[in-house]
């Protein structure tokens, strides 16, 4: 396994989790433990790094502090925090009875599963306008918990061509079964803390004073997404050079949910600095909106691809990196309706962010699949784009490759 990165969920058991499958709880007590000392720390990371780069930005965000995963046939599986000795080692389920671990997953991973089992991905939406309006998307192809289905309690498999073919709204409404307990942190934080220097004494403090290393670090919950496109390539972009992780390396689309945007689709207008969780409470529909629709929006924003062109995200589940000591980032699977020479036209024409990358390049789908560190690829992939690949491999490993293969496209070879 990959020291770089270890897999904290995964929903392999529903073939992953549409948005009427997942909810939130917010609470106060999700934030991060503090004193005086740490925040002087925080306060004097921070003033260093808007010496080097003045035009940084302390955006409110999400903080992932555990997670519960139920279901009528699994036992309730309830994470509260890394507290493995390993680094990169998670919890464990507090009832596993009957549950065997898969491979290539961390031994004490809290959310394995049985086996795969039906699923459906959200058929292709067959438009392809540039659409730069979250609320235009969402009044086009619907709400994903009024419109997607569900497989829990389906006894076969679906086929590919069933799961994308099949009308939506012939099964029953999907039940929820993942909650995810969240809190409020900033990127400002995050520097202080998960990236900073003294983030590995952070984790042996917090596991001392509060029997949970995790519990002074920032854990911004971030995004991403496998794009696949209709002739079954997967989109990877090159980081550019000036970006503060992973310079130069291969990576998904992906950046965080904003508890800002959250706020003012609710037609609220208040600061970055001024949010509190208790603001958000009793808006946990629209916190799980912010978490799907936020991943098309970097997509879109990164990749210049858009929204009436993507299907319905998927959630494969949650992976940690490792280099920020174990930062979580959600990973979704997501069906474009355009071609890889489509997306690779509208990527060269830029976007709002395409300052944050130099190139694009496309995997076919079996080529992810057989991904791995023995890979030549694997060496160029960020921590967040190897957390996704894993999940990826784990949650939609049934997928079928029926693309006919040429000397041009054949496995191994990335195309541009």
């Amino acid at each position: 396994m990959d020291s770089d990165v270890s897999v904290l969920l995964h929903c392999s058991a529903w073939g992953g989790l549409v948005e009427a499958q997942v909810n939130v709880e917010l609470s106060a007590r999700f934030n991060r433990q503090t004193d005086p000392e740490l925040e002087h720390h925080i306060e004097e990371v921070w003033t260093e790094w808007l010496t080097r780069e003045p035009w940084l930005f302390n955006g409110a965000k999400f903080r992932l502090h555990s997670f519960s995963l139920t279901s009528a046939s699994l036992p309730c599986m309830d994470g509260a925090g890394d507290r493995a000795e390993s680094t990169r080692g998670i919890h464990e389920a507090t009832e596993d009875e009957g549950l065997q671990k898969e491979s290539g997953i961390d031994e004490s991973g809290r959310a394995e599963v049985l086996k795969h089992q039906p699923h459906e991905i959200a058929k292709i939406i067959h438009e392809q306008q540039h659409d730069v309006s979250l609320k235009s998307y969402y009044k086009e192809v619907g709400s994903l918990r009024d419109t997607q289905t569900s497989t829990l309690g389906r006894e076969l498999p679906l086929s590919r061509s069933e799961a994308e073919t099949r009308p939506l709204g012939e099964v029953g409404g999907p039940t929820p079964v993942l909650t995810l307990r969240l809190g409020l942190t900033c990127y400002r934080d995050f520097l202080g803390t998960n990236w900073s220097q003294s983030s590995a004494e952070l984790r042996r403090r917090g596991e001392a004073e509060f029997g949970d290393p995790l519990a002074l670090l920032a854990q911004p919950l971030g995004v991403g997404g496998v794009l696949c496109t209709s002739d079954r390539k997967v989109v990877l972009i090159r980081r550019s050079q000036k970006v503060a992780e992973a310079r130069g390396l291969l990576d998904i689309p992906g950046g965080h949910p904003e508890p800002k945007a959250v706020c003012e689709g609710l037609g609220g207008d208040v600061r970055e600095d001024r949010l509190r969780v208790e603001m958000l409470q009793q808006r946990e529909e629209a916190v799980v909106r912010e978490l799907f629709s936020s991943v098309c929006a970097e997509i879109r924003d990164e990749v210049n691809v858009p929204l009436k062109s993507l299907g319905k995200p998927v959630l494969m589940g949650v992976a940690l990196n490792h280099t920020s000591a174990g930062r979580p980032s959600a990973e979704f699977y997501i069906s474009c309706s355009l071609t890889s020479a489509e997306v690779q036209h509208l990527y060269w024409q830029g976007g709002v962010e395409a300052h944050e990358s130099t190139d694009i390049v496309f995997l076919r789908e079996t080529e992810v699949l057989r991904l791995d560190q023995s890979s030549p690829l694997w060496s160029e992939l960020c921590p967040s784009a190897k957390g996704a690949v894993l999940l990826y491999q784990l949650v939609l490993s049934d997928r079928e490759d029926t693309t006919r293969q040429t000397p041009d496209n054949s496995p191994g070879k990335m195309s541009r």
